[in-house]
């Protein structure tokens, strides 16, 4: 098969409806717009507006806080080191490579669940105390970058 004896299947391309284009098209004169009203206009179709009713965005309440300036860490658990071998430095980029992880947001932050068997280096932006306890304790060395 070559490129040039490529075609859609068959009702895979619908031509584009083409309004305003007489009566004998269906969608001829008002353009399936209708008559008059706001609805006919340009530009006036307001996303979310309820006729002067109250919107329902600013009906319901708002609730809690975001903090747009937090540090947001991509969590893993101290026995997902283990899938590493003996010796071996682990980053965030070690991590992606292994599909442990699958973004890395603003960093990774080892949590100290599961236990730890190797001795590994793990260079990561943030530990929790027993994460970090763990690892040195399998005789690894737990960085801060």
């Amino acid at each position: 098969m070559k490129l040039h004896e490529l075609n859609a299947p068959k009702g895979a391309r619908k031509a584009a409806t083409r309004k305003g284009r007489g009566a004998g098209s269906g969608n001829g004169k008002t353009a399936g717009y209708g008559h008059k009203g706001q609805k006919a206009r340009s530009g006036v179709k307001k996303a979310g507006f309820e006729g002067g009713q109250m919107p329902l965005q600013r009906r319901l309440p708002k609730r809690g806080f975001n903090n747009v300036f937090a540090t947001k860490y991509v969590t893993i658990k101290v026995s997902d080191l283990e899938k590493f071998e003996a010796g071996a430095t682990v980053d965030a980029a070690a991590l992606l490579e292994k599909g442990i992880i699958s973004k890395t947001l603003d960093g990774v932050k080892v949590l100290g669940n599961g236990e730890l068997s190797k001795a590994v280096n793990v260079k990561v932006a943030a530990y929790t105390a027993s994460a970090k306890e763990k690892i040195e304790k399998a005789g690894g060395k737990a960085e801060v970058i």
